[in-house]
């Protein structure tokens, strides 16, 4: 490409995120400006041009995002091609002809569940000057669980180790045990633990916390209490990421009240418990259709110094709408927007719709404005319920 081709091309690019070219925008800006318009494209091309405007890196974090959310959108619309001509572009960009940038690769092509192109990109990464280590083995490994090939991660562990004379770390075997529990198959992270102790290599809360949701998962108590047994064994005590794994783990099972159990026994010990404890047995409680046990929940959080957080309302509010108790939802809803947290689309479309079908209209018509401002983006879709709500 020539030299005035690719300028042409460049000014082309600063267009689509600054139509004000006299205003030229710092490297923070366009990648705000890119993720922006990500999040409300659908056009493949556009998407791509969009991400090729704001050169995006993985030295970013929000540009990690915006390459997340572009592949996300590219891969509902099955737009493969475009994911694997995109990213094998970029690798012949100087400044990401790395393996930070190609490990990047690896977890978004397995994000797109496009495994074999992942492990391709493994297997070639010496073509551009970089030596397979542990840091892009593991995030081949990741790989593989994003795109659900939890099958082929014992395989690349042990296979890929030898071959390309990697000694795998922490992370590596943290990762492989989230395969096993996936697939069902935690009893097997007990061997993981052993071989790791051989090669001294210590198991960290992450290790355990996946055996005991996995363990929880397949009601496997009395593995359980093998890993809480381990947990000691090797000089640690259980901490609040633990106990809240666990509260987690039995409101899934809907074991609601085993898990308050757990939580009660917490604080007779003196524990200090977060909005995450209560947000998940808020959602464990109000899932078995005990409504009036997560709203006692809900108020009894302030009363021990502990703050709702965003997904304690979102939740709450929720199973309100759903079981039509509009009145407390409204209550609900305005003490979160109050503190700037606002629910999803269909949470609030059921708020809306439920004050109207008590004839609370005027409510209705007030939240609908409120969002409309904060949300001008779905502007169109919140004019149809309005029109609505005066039928």
């Amino acid at each position: 490409m020539s030299l005035l081709s690719r300028l042409r091309l460049h000014r082309n690019f600063s267009m689509i995120l600054n139509p004000d070219s006299s205003t030229p925008l710092s490297s923070k800006a366009k990648s705000r400006a890119a993720l922006s318009l990500i999040k409300s494209e659908s056009n493949p091309q556009r998407i791509i041009d969009i991400c090729k405007s704001a050169s995006l890196t993985p030295l970013s974090h929000l540009d990690r995002i915006a390459f997340s959310v572009a592949i996300s959108k590219l891969t509902d619309s099955k737009s493969f091609d475009f994911i694997r001509n995109f990213l094998e572009d970029l690798k012949s960009r100087p400044d990401l002809r790395n393996e930070r940038f190609i490990s990047h690769s690896i977890v978004l092509y397995g994000q797109a569940g496009m495994l074999d192109q992942a492990i391709q990109t493994f297997e070639k990464m010496n073509q551009v000057g970089v030596d397979p280590s542990v840091k892009s083995l593991n995030a081949l490994l990741f790989s593989c669980i994003l795109s659900k090939k939890y099958d082929e991660v014992n395989r690349i562990f042990v296979d890929f180790s030898k071959k390309y004379s990697i000694k795998p770390n922490l992370d590596t075997y943290n990762t492989v045990i989230k395969a096993f529990c996936e697939m069902g198959k935690s009893s097997s992270g007990f061997s993981l633990l052993a071989e790791m102790d051989r090669k001294g290599i210590k198991p960290n809360a992450t290790s355990f916390g996946t055996m005991l949701a996995g363990c929880y998962n397949e009601e496997k108590y009395d593995d359980v209490g093998k890993v809480l047994k381990l947990i000691e064994e090797h000089g640690m005590r259980p901490g609040l990421s633990t106990y809240n794994i666990r509260i987690q783990s039995l409101c899934k099972l809907r074991k609601s009240s085993e898990a308050k159990a757990l939580f009660e026994g917490m604080l007779s010990r003196g524990m200090k418990v977060n909005s995450v404890t209560y947000s998940h047995l808020i959602h464990g409680f109000a899932r078995e259709g005990n409504l009036e046990e997560a709203k006692e929940l809900f108020r009894s959080m302030t009363k021990r110094g502990c703050n709702p957080d965003g997904p304690c309302y979102f939740t709450l509010l929720h199973f309100l709408c759903q079981s039509k108790d509009f009145e407390t939802a409204l209550e609900i809803c305005k003490e979160c927007t109050a503190k700037g947290w606002y629910p999803n689309f269909s949470t609030m479309k059921l708020l809306v719709e439920g004050l109207a079908s008590i004839s609370n209209v005027d409510e209705a018509r007030e939240l609908v404005g409120q969002v409309k401002e904060k949300f001008s983006g779905k502007a169109d879709l919140w004019d149809e319920i309005e029109k609505s709500l005066a039928q």
